[in-house]
């Protein structure tokens, strides 16, 4: 897939996710065989741009190409500004949150709450596309409420004022990430566009994948929570998309390098008292599901120090190599796939 000169090793993307896709677990995540991940929603809010956390959402330094930073507010020459900003500090591509569920965020009628005023929409991608040169890109979900279905109309005006390629969640703003995600909408909106479409909701599994690029004729498929503990779930779903057959589970040796090795990034990202307590929610989701992981997680989210942490890990990860070679993880249902 391509999006303005940047052409994708492939059309796996990994959602934004505030809190979640901080440039540690992006690295990861394309390391592991995502084509693009977008970053954490960036405040427009001018009065924020020297606060340690947008200094530090704004660091890129050592990412993979292309570097796509989302962007998120309601007033348009604030979000151009955020976009040159932005753009100055490294990110090649520009995505506008327009899907965004959060009280906190539709209360101030950014992400999803603009689903509800197209004049203003058009308004915030006319001045941000104006403003940068690079590609700018736009999230949105299906519409406000099931009554308000307006994804085809904002997709359409989407393509004509520049935006080179839409990611759209499959629910309503009224549904947040309840119900069951409306593939049969994102096949419509994919087939009244020309730019790339990106299907987003509910996407857990590589057959999953698979049936809703099938469903949607989507040109790639955005995976979010199902990537948390996980971020292997992007080259399991690409070898069953070029092969038809599944990768084994990993070894246990090479996850064990894995998370230490992200965890040892998020200490120096953040600093060790905070990515401490980043590392927490990490660990919980790399271990939920394996045989046995229900106490370590207990026990972990006490443990105040990384010397701690890291020992702690050494240790379940020995008892999970005497019980075998490759994880084995509990079956869990899709629901708790996504809750993990």
């Amino acid at each position: 897939m391509q999006i303005g000169p940047h052409l994708l090793k492939n059309n796996l993307v990994v959602a934004p996710m505030a809190g979640v896709t901080d440039r540690p677990f992006r690295m990861l995540c394309k390391k592991m065989g995502a084509g693009l991940a977008v970053s954490e929603m960036v405040t427009s809010n001018s009065l924020l741009y020297g606060s340690a956390k947008t200094l530090r959402r704004a660091n890129h330094e050592g990412e993979v190409s292309p570097i796509s930073v989302q962007i998120a507010g309601a007033d348009p020459q604030m979000m151009a500004e955020a976009a040159r900003y932005n753009v100055d500090r490294g990110a090649q591509i520009i995505d506008i949150n327009m899907g965004c569920p959060a009280k906190k965020v539709c209360n101030v009628m950014a992400g999803s709450a603009l689903l509800k005023d197209e004049p203003l929409v058009a308004q915030i991608l006319r001045a941000v596309v104006n403003a940068v040169d690079v590609p700018v890109t736009l999230k949105i979900r299906t519409g406000w409420d099931k009554a308000n279905r307006n994804a085809i109309a904002i997709a359409r005006m989407a393509e004509d004022l520049g935006v080179q390629a839409l990611a759209m969640h499959g629910r309503t703003r009224a549904c947040a990430y309840t119900g069951d995600a409306e593939y049969d909408t994102i096949a419509a909106v994919k087939q009244s566009i020309k730019i790339p479409l990106i299907a987003n909701g509910d996407i857990t599994t590589p057959e999953k994948a698979k049936l809703v690029l099938d469903h949607t004729g989507a040109d790639a498929v955005m995976i979010g929570r199902a990537a948390q503990g996980r971020p292997w779930i992007f080259r399991e779903i690409e070898h069953f998309l070029n092969t038809g057959t599944h990768l084994l589970p990993p070894t246990v040796t090479e996850i064990h390098t894995v998370m230490l090795e992200h965890l040892h990034d998020l200490y120096d990202f953040y600093g060790v008292e905070t990515g401490v307590r980043v590392a927490r929610k990490h660990i919980s989701w790399y271990t939920k599901g394996l045989v046995g992981s229900a106490n370590f997680r207990h026990e972990m989210n006490q443990l105040p120090t990384m010397e701690m942490q890291l020992q702690a890990i050494n240790s379940f990860f020995a008892q999970l190599h005497e019980q075998g070679e490759r994880l084995q993880y509990v079956a869990l249902s899709d629901a708790e796939a996504l809750a993990a």
